[in-house]
């Protein structure tokens, strides 16, 4: 009966805790870890898992998820990567942290699969792309696709995708919230209290993503559903098409994706990675300009 640890305890690792429970795993199969004491207790209480503010505890299971915040997982990994076994499965959701920077600072071999979730999956609707290592097998990438389709859907992909995935998926909830602000805005002007607004602007976006997804059909397929000769629909998406929101969204999603492809790059060189992976010391910066 295989563990999973969660080093780190957050929002993200509340939501896939609460997933995983449904039938993947018993309490007592997982331990989670966090800094404050009250949090944990209260992750205790609620889900009858091990919790603990000792780091040591998850990094000794089976699968080991890292959910601490980009910024300090190298100090994590310092603290307990050596007691993380060779043959554990390494599961890291911290955003822009790649690969190579974590296998730099694991034993040799280990297996690991980088995902990046969304915040959806604190209401079980997440969309997550993960991607392997050079050292997880099939096997490996299946036991990860199984997790994190606890709380939603999962696609399997290249890790030089994944910046792609953070500029759309994983940045796209913020424009949605943006789109879903503004069209209640509008509902208000145009007479709607504005709970009533909100309310009908959510659930049309709700019915329409639903649509989408289970008929699979092209979404200027269902656009046209919508639009009749001469009516509402059209007047209102020509006015959308000359405000250039096509553009718009797609400058939004390109910006964000280049974004995350730089702070991917600089925490490789916050880890000492090469390009190539391979562990390195960090250069100075009177180093760096003698090469």
């Amino acid at each position: 009966m295989k563990t999973i640890g969660f080093l780190g305890a957050g929002n993200m690792a509340e939501a896939l805790i609460r997933g995983l429970l449904r039938g993947h795993f018993e309490a007592g199969q997982i331990t989670a870890s966090g800094p404050r004491q009250e949090r944990m207790a209260e992750l205790h209480e609620r889900f009858g898992i091990n919790a603990t503010t000792d780091n040591r505890l998850p990094a000794a299971a089976d699968i080991v998820v890292l959910s601490v915040k980009p910024q300090i997982l190298r100090r994590v990994l310092e603290e307990v990567g050596g007691l993380i076994r060779a043959d554990s499965l390494v599961i890291s959701i911290a955003a822009g942290v790649p690969i190579a920077a974590i296998q730099a600072r694991l034993a040799a071999g280990v297996a690991i699969v980088r995902a990046m979730p969304n915040t959806p999956a604190l209401v079980d609707a997440a969309a997550t792309a993960i991607a392997s290592g050079e050292h997880a097998k099939a096997a490996d990438l299946e036991e990860a696709k199984r997790i994190f389709d606890a709380i939603g859907i999962t696609v399997i992909l290249e890790e030089s995708q994944l910046d792609a995935v953070t500029g759309l998926s994983g940045s796209g909830p913020a424009y949605v919230f943006l789109i879903l602000e503004a069209l209640s805005d509008a509902g208000v002007k145009v007479g709607l209290s504005r709970r009533t607004a909100q309310l009908l602007a959510a659930q049309t976006l709700l019915g329409s993503a639903k649509m989408l997804i289970e008929t699979n059909e092209h979404p200027g397929r269902l656009k046209d559903m919508v639009t009749s000769p001469g009516g509402t629909a059209i007047t209102g998406l020509h006015t959308l098409e000359e405000g250039g929101i096509r553009t718009t969204l797609m400058n939004a999603v390109e910006a964000a994706t280049k974004r995350s492809r730089e702070l991917g790059e600089e925490l490789v060189r916050s880890a000492g990675v090469s390009p190539a992976g391979s562990a390195e010391p960090a250069l100075s910066e009177a180093e760096a300009s003698r090469r």
